[in-house]
């Protein structure tokens, strides 16, 4: 990561702020396709309900807490039994002062469907993040850290609208303060207004103040290729669309995304693992990156100890900039993010299943032994 002046923050992660709602599915039940599993009419057992926070603010947010940053949290709650309890978990971690709560919505809540062996689905209402702008950052807190991170842009309409104006305020406003910028993004609902908007466009106006992109790959094929992306959907068995994309494809559109001027592209491919290319690092690091590109391959899943997927690549994000600011190698700290990644599916939730940052880099290094 860049050489900033010491800041009493590492990192300020802000943006799409919720709570996640996940049924619980008995881990010995037989893993059989999605489309199969919820047909009409049919009842599922299901075992517990898991009630946590969620969104790119809790979920890479925290775990980056959990790995050793300094993390500031910046996001909306409403005012509501959902925004009390997420308030109550917040204040109890200590990262409740960049969280407001907001009258002109409820709290984000999304059911979080997560069957043994299988990808999630979400049904999701935005609530008061449908309002978040710029104005609901606090730049002051800002240029005390060296890193901030923003994530789900498309489930924030008040950001995305008028070709992502409000977003590249927002940005802006940031890098004005001299701190590294880092943006994830979410699928839009291809059936809502987010979903019909010119995500091209978007991307040309807001890329070019974000210093690392970690976008899945589905994100980039729908926002950037969006007829690929319908033809590969329509191959793809089970809806597993990674299975059929071809590897060119990742390297052409990180030729695009670079070119809009992005530092560091960390593409998230499932279970395939993540793209890593560089462009230009000498702003950002002293180091010579990947601008060739490299694939970064996922660890292995324990199926007897997969619980759900559900914030799996929040958290790889998470390993993935801790390990930025600690210095690690680019390449390496792929590596970081891959494990956090894995040890999201063997959690409840999408930090119970992280081990210690120590833990982690024994493993990375090759000196302990992977669980």
């Amino acid at each position: 990561m860049k050489n900033t002046p010491m800041r009493p923050v590492d990192a300020v992660v802000a943006g799409y702020l919720g709570v996640d709602l996940t049924p619980g599915f008995n881990s010995r039940r037989a893993v059989v396709p999605f489309s199969e599993m919820f047909r009409p009419g049919k009842l599922i057992e299901t075992e517990g309900l898991n009630v946590s926070l969620g969104g790119v603010v809790a979920n890479t947010g925290l775990a980056m807490r959990r790995f050793g940053q300094r993390v500031e949290l910046m996001g909306c709650v409403g005012n509501d039994a959902l925004g009390d309890m997420a308030m109550a978990r917040l204040v109890q971690d200590g990262v409740s002062r960049g969280i407001r709560r907001s009258s002109q919505g409820g709290t984000a809540y999304g059911v979080v469907i997560a069957p043994p062996g299988s990808d999630r689905l979400f049904l999701e209402d935005s609530g008061c993040n449908r309002s978040f702008s710029a104005e609901d950052i606090d730049y002051d807190l800002v240029g005390q850290c060296r890193l901030f991170h923003f994530g789900y842009p498309p489930l924030m309409p008040a950001l995305w609208m008028n070709g992502g104006a409000e977003l590249q305020k927002l940005l802006g406003r940031v890098r004005e303060r001299g701190v590294a910028t880092s943006l994830d993004m979410t699928l839009p609902d291809a059936d809502s207004p987010a979903g019909k908007a010119d995500w091209q466009a978007i991307l040309a106006a807001t890329l070019p103040l974000v210093d690392v992109f970690v976008p899945s790959i589905e994100e980039l094929l729908y926002m950037l290729e969006p007829k690929l992306y319908s033809r590969l959907l329509s191959e793809a068995v089970d809806g597993d669309m990674i299975a059929v994309i071809p590897p060119e494809t990742y390297t052409l559109l990180s030729r695009r995304i670079l070119a809009l001027g992005v530092k560091v592209l960390l593409i998230k491919a499932g279970h395939r693992g993540a793209y890593l290319r560089t462009g230009e690092l000498k702003t950002l690091s002293n180091q010579d990156g990947c601008p060739d590109g490299i694939w970064i391959p996922s660890f292995p899943v324990e199926t007897g100890r997969f619980c759900n997927a559900s914030g799996a690549g929040d958290c790889a994000v998470a390993g993935f900039l801790s390990a930025l600011l600690n210095g690690v190698a680019v390449q390496e700290a792929g590596t970081y993010a891959m494990l956090a990644g894995r040890d999201n599916l063997y959690g409840h939730d999408a930090l119970s299943g992280l081990r210690e940052w120590t833990q982690m880099t024994s493993l990375v290094k090759g000196t302990g032994k992977i669980l």
